[in-house]
Formats: C-alpha cells, structure tokens, sequence
C-alpha cells in the first residue's frame, strides 16, 4: 500500500468540502433541473440573494426614494468599499484567521498616496506607492502569524494600533489634500463608466476575479483546504504557511485599494478614514455566509453580505431611523446571520448521521 495514500485521502476529503460550498461546483448530469433546484435552495449565496430581494422589496413599497436610479447606484458605491475589503477578509477567514488591520491599512495607504500627490508625484509612482504600503502591513501581519506564531487576532490587533499611530503621527490631526491636477486619480472615486459608478465597477470586477480564483485555482482550491483541517492539508504537501501568508497580502492590499479610492472620492486623505472599518468589513463576511471557523465560504457571499447591510443602513435612513438605532439593528442582523448558520449546520449533520 502506498503511504502516501492517507495524506491524499485527507486532503481530497477538504478540497472536496471546499467545492461543496462553492456557488460553482459541478451539478452531475441526470435529473439536471431537480438536482439544480436542490443545489440553490441549500446555497448560502442564494438565500442570501433572496434576502436581499425582499429587503429591497419592502423598502421600495414603504419608501418612495429607494428604488430610483440615483439611490440605488448611492447605495452600491457606499457598500463597494466594504465588499472590496470583504473579498480580502473571506480570504483570510476561509483558513482560519481574521485581519482587524484593514481600517489602518484602508487610511496608511490611502495617506501615502495623498502625501505623494500633495508633493508633485507621478501618479503611478503614488498609486503602486499606497499599494505597496497595503501589501507590505500584509507581509507583517503574515510573518508575524506564520513566523514568529502570533495568533492573528493578537498579530492584526497590533498592526492597526502601529498604523493608526503612524496616520495621526504624519498628519498631526490634518487631513491631506489632493491637488485637482489630477483628475484621472480623482475619477477612481467619483467618476462613471456610462452610468456606474467607478468603484461599482471595480467592485463587481474584483468580485469576478476572486470567484475564479477560489473556485478554479490550485491555490484558491489550497486556502479551502487549509481552513478545513491545515494539518491535514499539510501532510498532503499544501504550502500552509505560504497560503496564509498570500491571503493576508491579498487582504491588505485590497484595503489599500479602498484607501485610494476612498481618498478620490473625498480629494483628500482623512486621519481618520477606515476607524472601526474592521467591524463592517467581518460582518459582511459573516453575514455572506463565510465561518468564522474557516473552511466555508465564498466572495459572492461576502459581497451580497456587504449589500445587505449597505441596502439596510440606507433604507434605516429613508425610513428615519435613528442612527443609534441603527447600529442595534446592524448587530442584530449578524446575531440571526450567524444563529442560522449555525442551526444550518447542524440540521445538515442531523440529515447526514440519519442517511448513515
């Protein structure tokens, strides 16, 4: 007998698990509508979607404001931020980590590319500057978890207090402004490609990119895999250590994106962009259907959880909802997200013992 041959049963058994919970994975041929229609009602991603729907449904009928061109796409460009953040953050989540970094991340980058344009730079030169900010903190935070074994929510705890002291240190308070000389960096953040927004667009290319990467990569097939059971991904000869390594860099460079567009849409680099960022961004994720436990999830959920709240928070403010309310009602919503995805869980281990 091979010995080889546990460690590839173990890692098939997570990699298999991981295409389970991917809104992508093959329907078998034979009773191909009965199978497709089994396979939607027991996604995370489509429940999801039918949540929203009737959210959206109910505040067109009890609001007159939310279903016209304008609020719509307002909504979508306020939510983009959070959703290009999430994509990062399911990442991390999906191998068992968590980033609380991103708001510092989300205003260190978005400030030195603000500073360098202040100061005459090239924009590219400033632009691949504020990315590499994000990418370098999500180096730290990766070594400091995979190298030094920090446990994450010790090692991103630490980096968004040093980054957040660096922002106030180099601004003293001051916002940073952007010279109108550039507009093509300006456009990142208020301009239209037709009548979509910038970020909008971005977003739903990001979202794209992530889906495929996750679910028809190697590496997107080993973040899975890892958040499963590492050990066993592990003994299978998965890089674990480079996994997570590559997901806290992904995750940290797409908060600096969002740091820049961020800093186009106001034309300046505020000190106190992205405080407390962290919160919506892993409440998107969670309320996407991502366990905080790793192993499930997927970007389409992250994204559709960011609209939810995006779409909520909008309709709270139509409806006059007070804004202290609104919060309790925010927390609400992830307690019953993550209350029926745990009752999920358990009703489909009930079903599973009872076949066997």
């Amino acid at each position: 007998m091979d010995p080889r041959a546990p460690r590839q049963e173990a890692v098939t058994a997570e990699i298999g698990q991981a295409e389970r919970t991917s809104v992508w994975s093959p329907v078998k041929p034979g009773t191909w509508g009965r199978r497709v229609l089994q396979r939607l009602t027991g996604l995370r991603e489509f429940n999801i979607l039918v949540a929203l729907l009737v959210l959206g449904l109910f505040l067109s009928v009890t609001t007159d404001a939310f279903l016209t061109t304008g609020n719509l796409f307002g909504v979508a460009r306020a939510f983009s931020l959070t959703a290009i953040v999430a994509i990062g953050q399911t990442m991390v989540i999906l191998t068992g980590g968590i980033d609380l970094s991103v708001g510092s991340v989300l205003a260190l980058a978005g400030l030195s590319t603000g500073m360098l344009l202040e100061r005459g730079a090239p924009l590219p030169v400033a632009v691949l500057a504020g990315l590499a900010v994000g990418a370098l903190v999500g180096l730290v935070n990766g070594l400091l978890i995979t190298r030094v074994g920090l446990p994450p929510f010790i090692a991103t705890l630490g980096t968004l207090s040093i980054g957040r002291g660096l922002v106030y240190v180099l601004t003293k308070g001051y916002p940073v402004t952007v010279p109108y000389d550039y507009q093509a960096f300006i456009w990142l953040g208020q301009g239209y490609i037709w009548i979509v927004p910038v970020p909008v667009v971005i977003m739903v290319v990001l979202t794209i990119l992530g889906t495929i990467f996750l679910g028809f990569t190697t590496y997107g097939r080993y973040i899975y895999a890892v958040g499963g059971n590492p050990e066993a991904a592990r003994l299978a000869g998965i890089p674990v250590e480079r996994v997570r390594l590559l997901v806290y860099i992904l995750c940290s460079t797409l908060a600096a994106l969002a740091g820049l567009i961020l800093v186009a849409r106001l034309v300046s680099a505020q000190p106190s962009a992205g405080l407390g960022f962290e919160l919506p961004v892993i409440a998107a994720s969670i309320i996407g259907g991502t366990s905080l436990m790793g192993g499930e999830g997927t970007v389409l959920g992250a994204v559709l959880g960011a609209a939810i709240m995006g779409v909520l928070e909008n309709g709270m403010v139509l409806l006059g909802v007070s804004t202290y309310a609104q919060q309790a009602v925010t927390g609400t919503v992830i307690i019953l997200a993550v209350a029926l995805d745990i009752w999920q869980k358990r009703r489909r281990a009930r079903v599973r013992r009872a076949r066997s």
